[in-house]
């Protein structure tokens, strides 16, 4: 069962990625506050199915939880990752007024696609 609303951010990472975890850990250091739980899905998979996720999906894409219960994906899971850091508030004010989210889509589906395929060929996902 999904949490209908919960205190803070939950963000769903490939931990094994080098590329996602550098980003991650950049994004941790910023959130000084702690108020985003963190679970890589590749050491935590058995926390996925309290937010009905499962583990392919998660490799599949970026989840992000927002506070309010709703889970989104791809580039606006960035965006509402973005929301709730300093610096990167600005940054996610500035995609949503200059409508940029289609092209972000476009761009993050592409290395999805690229990072999935990368992922279980190295036996990941099963």
């Amino acid at each position: 069962m999904i949490p209908e609303s919960q205190p803070f951010t939950t963000v769903f990472f490939d931990g094994g990625c080098p590329l996602c975890s550098r980003e991650i850990a950049h994004y941790r250091r910023l959130n000084a506050r702690s108020e985003i739980d963190w679970i890589d899905v590749t050491r935590e998979p058995d926390r996925l199915a309290v937010f009905d996720l499962t583990a392919e999906d998660a490799m599949r894409s970026f989840h992000v939880m927002d506070k309010a219960g709703q889970m989104v994906t791809g580039a606006r899971a960035f965006i509402t990752l973005w929301r709730e850091l300093p610096y990167y508030r600005r940054l996610a004010a500035l995609c949503e007024a200059l409508r940029v989210l289609p092209l972000l889509e476009w761009g993050y589906r592409h290395f999805a696609r690229w990072h999935f395929q990368n992922r279980c060929a190295k036996g990941i996902c099963r």
